[in-house]
């Protein structure tokens, strides 16, 4: 399990490197020498934009950029805003819980009730499964932002059951917090428990069919027992990884609905910078972003391992 740790965080470390790498040439390469003249505005003079760009360091090589943007992150330091005084850590703490918040209660919710419809579809192959076989397909066909509209629309605006837009921080209130969260949730987890519920279920009828399962029953097991230790353990790693490649689309599907229901999280942290050049915090934000990709992965990668010892080979 050591050495299965150490190359999980190998991996990771090589694509945090990688990926902060391509981001910030492609960011600075659009930006070109645009990012001095949407700091000091339209009326600065060509010795005013270049003595800013001298002042960021954005009259050097690409690549020296980055080199020195690495040094500093290493130490902790991510920098400061171009256009606030406001250090990228201090607007990444306001940002991230916000966006945790967001994407790891989807997780939960997804994970705990794709494999509940999964078990039981698989179990009762009637009307049920049938069922849930069109909503499945429906539910994928439909984008989350559109999903998130309407859920604003109806339930927020229109019967006021929820709030349509805000975030509580749950230091002032879990309630509330847990009520501003739940139009987003609902709207970007439909989607993942569809998908990992249709893995869980087909790994699941497989498990039944097993040898070992009919011998299990001969013996006098209660159905239940069989399906939560034998058949969930045997099929949760294919719903496990499921769950853990839909984790990074729910990063991105985040941003959106993050703009839909105005939460101020890495999302909007994102978009609102990304169009103003603020190379410094879009960095950071993919740099967190990335982080969170790796541990959520990671953490999934060693339960599945933990289920099934034959993964740590790979």
């Amino acid at each position: 399990m050591i050495g299965y740790l150490a190359r999980r965080l190998a991996t990771g470390a090589a694509l945090l490197v990688v990926i902060s790498l391509v981001a910030f040439v492609l960011l600075r390469t659009a930006a070109g020498d645009s990012i001095a003249r949407n700091i000091l505005g339209d009326t600065a003079t060509p010795d005013q934009i270049l003595a800013k760009e001298q002042e960021l360091g954005l009259d050097r090589p690409v690549l020296a950029q980055y080199l020195d943007w690495v040094a500093g992150a290493v130490r902790g330091d991510l920098g400061r805003s171009f256009y606030t005084p406001q250090s990228v850590t201090a607007a990444l703490a306001d940002a991230l819980p916000v966006s945790l918040s967001l994407v790891l209660s989807v997780l939960v919710v997804s994970g705990v009730l794709a494999f509940a419809i999964g078990l039981t579809c698989a179990v009762r192959r009637g009307w049920l499964d049938r069922a849930f076989q069109v909503v499945s397909t429906a539910v994928d066909a439909v984008p989350n932002f559109l999903v998130g509209l309407f859920l604003a629309t109806l339930l927020g605006v229109q019967l006021a059951w929820f709030p349509a837009v805000g975030y509580v921080s749950p230091e002032r209130s879990v309630l509330a917090w847990a009520i501003s969260l739940a139009l987003p949730v609902t709207a970007l987890a439909l989607g993942a428990i569809a998908g990992v519920a249709q893995q869980v279920r087909s790994a699941a009828i497989g498990v039944l069919r097993q040898d070992y399962v009919r011998t299990l029953r001969s013996r006098g097991l209660s159905e239940r027992r069989i399906l939560l230790t034998s058949v969930l353990r045997n099929s949760s790693t294919t719903g496990l990884t499921m769950l853990g490649l839909q984790f990074v689309g729910l990063l991105g599907g985040s941003v959106v609905i993050e703009q839909v229901f105005a939460l101020p999280g890495l999302g909007s942290l994102a978009v609102t910078n990304t169009t103003k050049g603020d190379l410094p915090l879009v960095m950071g934000v993919v740099v967190a972003t990335v982080l969170i990709v790796i541990v959520v992965n990671l953490v999934v990668d060693l339960v599945v391992a933990w289920l099934n010892p034959k993964a740590r080979l790979r």
